[in-house]
């Protein structure tokens, strides 16, 4: 859990992820559609990738993936990043991370 604390507060936005997700790659997409450059963990591709796995489902991310972490706080995954989208909530969530500048 210590050494995903540290992984989420190493930029404003932190995803972690799955190569193989389309709704991963979805949420990826989006927000670095916005300019954003967040830092991106495969877990399916880094060393104990399945430790951070389990750290974020005691978290209570269900699923595990993609989980977005937004200012160190966790957001959720696909359906919270989108719902904050339409709601157009998510842009000015960024600014606020200091993700976003304009």
């Amino acid at each position: 859990m210590e050494r995903l604390t540290k992984m989420v507060q190493e930029k404003p936005v932190v995803i972690f992820s799955k190569s193989s997700c389309c709704m991963c790659h979805t949420v990826k997409t989006l927000i670095c559609d916005f300019g954003v450059n967040p830092a991106v963990h495969e877990l399916d591709e880094i060393p104990r990738g399945r430790e951070i796995e389990q750290a974020l489902a005691r978290l209570g991310c269900s699923p595990t993936v993609p989980a977005v972490f937004i200012g160190g706080e966790l957001v959720g995954g696909a359906s919270e990043v989108m719902s904050l989208h339409l709601s157009r909530s998510l842009i000015p969530l960024l600014k606020r991370a200091g993700a976003l500048w304009v």
